[in-house]
């Protein structure tokens, strides 16, 4: 297993919200898992891959996510067992839409 973690700046903070999880872990697929993060400036994301080597790819779906989001306060946590990285990119959305509006927006 690999394990990879990446920390970006953001600027969108959830309102309080409880952990999100989608996808399930099984061939060819992987689940996420969106938290409260530690730091409200931040968003982490931490991969477990069984998919070796692949960590510039990660980083870039990891980085067009945030660019996509701009997260913060938010940590999220990846359990890969070889998704493509359009499933990753799916799983990802599909966790940021179930999140409550950044404070003081509307949905």
């Amino acid at each position: 297993m690999e394990h990879l973690k990446y920390n970006f700046a953001g600027q969108h903070v959830p309102q309080k919200f409880t952990s999100i999880l989608v996808g399930v872990v099984g061939s060819g697929n992987l689940e996420v898992l969106m938290e409260p993060g530690q730091d409200p400036d931040q968003c982490t994301i931490s991969i477990t891959t069984s998919a070796r080597g692949f960590g510039p790819i990660w980083e870039a779906v990891a980085q067009n996510f945030q660019a996509r989001h701009q997260l913060a306060g938010v940590a999220i946590s990846i359990n890969d067992m070889g998704a493509t990285p359009a499933v990753v990119s799916l799983r990802l959305d599909q966790a940021a839409a179930s999140l409550p509006s950044p404070a003081g927006t509307s949905a």
